[in-house]
């Protein structure tokens, strides 16, 4: 009986938090095994500063598995103090740090991804003589409320409706179901991709209770649109677990619920497998409240000529970094790396991004995606801090350390040091008892750091069940140790470099 409620009462607190964000800090529950064998420490010779204390602290927070600990100067690139500094282990979301290099060096700070209306024929008396394409060009951060305004401003054209036919072209980037293999179906950080993409691949899915049952509508929920989905299914089951089954149909997406973790009204993003599909049936959708009306739409692999009717430019990559590094989307990561690589294949461009890197950026690590998502990326912390001091000095490399989030010393309670004129702009990356922290450490005067902190156990997170990896048993704990161990490090440093 205990076991019942415990099980019952971890569904319902999966469910609970109503809906997440569309803005949502790396999950801290992803498991991706580590090869047997990569953990064992090598040493590495640093500078003959004192590193009293160093592996005491490494020992007090009882992480186990390996930790990766190094900083530099980083002017001049000098090993000031580091732990077994070249210890490959999972990067976790800090890889993004390396694709924002990657990106901004290939593709320009102020490079823009397009989403575009074609018509191959004139409008006339509101009817296109032809067909109407919905043009996707990678752009991760087209929400619904974006693509309304795309419709109303065909509305505004004049457009009621076409003579042919209504395509979606998604082949700006590959066509990919999901990021990971080795994922959960449900979260929402491990979504499909194409060169549509919308609300960052996740669909609403909202229920509401209605006598003994529940009314469930899955929707591409914005802040001014909300357009009806019928891609994705949603069915109640009565069980108690799992709480999510999920099924790739021919041309549906089909989920299950637990009945059991509903409860009352509530909400929660999906992620959305078909991403081109599922943009072109919201546009659809979006083009029926302006009095537009459109066929079922086709997906073509190739874009036909057409002029264009109405466009929709992303803000410049700069600033889509930033709040990549911010909010840490994986998906964004993703359709940003593989818009630089123009490869065929996450793997293809995960390997581009790392032949890039190990020849411009002293080979921090090897990467098989570009938001650390992926099971076999491993860095090491003298690579990773390495790299961040040779990218900085690369094209366009300077735009890093202003676009990665600004933080305060804390102390060992996670409170702000608020006497501390020292700054800390990094990266963090967190996986089930992996984490992960690199950037800059910032006097008001003096000498500059950087620095990369990698601590990962490896075995505990190989043993986890597939059922487990949302919410594993000792996750939150083992991070808040992790995380202090970082703070520690961080104060350590300013205190001992930067006076």
């Amino acid at each position: 009986m205990t076991h019942d409620l415990t099980r019952r009462g971890l569904l319902a607190a999966l469910m609970a938090s109503v809906a997440t964000p569309l803005f949502a800090e790396a999950p801290r529950t992803s498991q991706r095994p580590l090869p047997r064998g990569q953990s064992a420490q090598v040493a590495t010779p640093v500078a003959a500063a004192p590193q009293a204390g160093l592996a005491d602290l490494v020992a007090a927070a009882d992480l186990g598995g390996a930790t990766s600990v190094v900083v530099l100067d980083a002017r001049t690139g000098e090993v000031l103090e580091g732990f077994a500094p070249e210890t490959a282990l999972p990067p976790a979301s800090v890889a993004k740090t390396i694709t924002s290099l990657f990106a901004l060096e290939k593709l320009g700070p102020d490079h823009r991804f397009s989403t575009r209306i074609l018509a191959t024929g004139p409008v006339v008396n509101g009817v296109v003589q032809g067909d109407l394409i919905l043009a996707g060009g990678g752009d991760p951060t087209l929400g619904t409320d974006d693509l309304g305004d795309m419709a109303a401003r065909l509305k505004a054209r004049g457009v009621r409706g076409l003579t042919g036919r209504y395509l979606a072209w998604d082949g700006a980037l590959p066509r990919i179901e999901r990021i990971a293999a080795d994922q959960p179906d449900h979260v929402g950080y491990d979504p499909g991709l194409s060169g549509l993409i919308l609300n960052f691949g996740r669909v609403y899915f909202e229920w509401k209770r209605a006598g003994t049952g529940y009314n469930l509508s899955m929707d591409a929920r914005g802040e001014r649109f909300a357009p009806q989905i019928d891609l994705t299914r949603m069915k109640v089951e009565n069980r108690e677990a799992p709480l999510f089954t999920y099924r790739l149909g021919q041309s549906t997406e089909d989920w299950t619920v637990a009945r059991s973790a509903l409860g009352a009204d509530g909400s929660r993003w999906l992620p959305v497998r078909r991403a081109g599909p599922y943009v072109a049936e919201a546009f659809r959708g979006l083009c029926a409240m302006q009095g537009i009306t459109l066929p079922q739409p086709e997906i073509v692999a190739a874009l036909p000529d057409g002029k264009e009717l109405v466009r929709k430019d992303s803000e410049p990559l700069a600033v889509v970094l930033r709040g990549m590094l911010r909010w840490s989307t994986n998906i964004t990561a993703e359709a940003v790396g593989l818009g630089t690589s123009q490869a065929a294949s996450l793997a293809v461009s995960g390997q581009v991004m790392t032949d890039w890197a190990k020849a411009n950026l002293d080979h921090p690590g090897d990467f098989v995606d570009h938001s650390g998502l992926g099971s076999q990326s491993r860095v090491t912390a003298l690579g990773m801090a390495r790299a961040l001091v040779a990218g900085r000095a690369r094209p366009n490399g300077a735009h890093l350390p202003g676009i990665l989030r600004e933080f305060g010393l804390v102390d060992d309670k996670g409170k702000a040091m608020k006497d501390s004129k020292v700054r800390v702009r990094a990266k963090t990356g967190t996986l089930n008892f992996t984490s992960g922290l690199a950037g800059f450490i910032q006097p008001p005067a003096g000498r500059e750091l950087a620095f990369a902190i990698f601590s990962s156990d490896i075995d505990r997170r190989a043993a986890l069940p597939m059922a487990d990896r949302e919410e594993p048993l000792g996750g939150k704990p083992w991070l808040k140790r992790a995380r202090r161990l970082q703070a520690q490090l961080l104060r350590r440093w300013a205190e001992s470099y930067c006076a």
